[in-house]
């Protein structure tokens, strides 16, 4: 279960960082509001996570799943590059983190 609120954690976490990328192109309350939702969420839920999975592995994990989830995010829908390098690292980033699963 711990897992599982942890890759919850981390959506959360994407969606707080997209939502600061839409507040930079238009700001509003909402947004903001939205933004406070997106990491209050995330962190609560990345605190409930780690009672039970060890910090830096939960943490690494977390970040990762923001990090990659970010960058498609920024691909797809506000236009950033997607480049085969770009997509090269992104899958490196993924990788590591599923390998920190396998060993945990």
């Amino acid at each position: 279960m711990a897992w599982f609120i942890l890759i919850i954690a981390g959506l959360f976490e994407t969606f707080a960082v997209a939502m600061i990328n839409q507040l930079s192109r238009k700001r509003n309350w909402q947004t903001v509001v939205l933004i406070i939702f997106g990491l209050g969420s995330a962190l609560g839920l990345l605190s409930y996570s780690l009672q039970t999975i060890p910090m830096g592995t939960g943490y690494a994990i977390w970040t990762g799943i923001s990090v990659v989830g970010s960058a498609l995010i920024g691909m797809f829908y506000f236009g950033e590059s997607k480049s085969w390098k770009r997509m090269l690292f992104v899958t490196l980033i993924l990788s590591s983190a599923i390998g920190l699963k396998l060993i945990s």
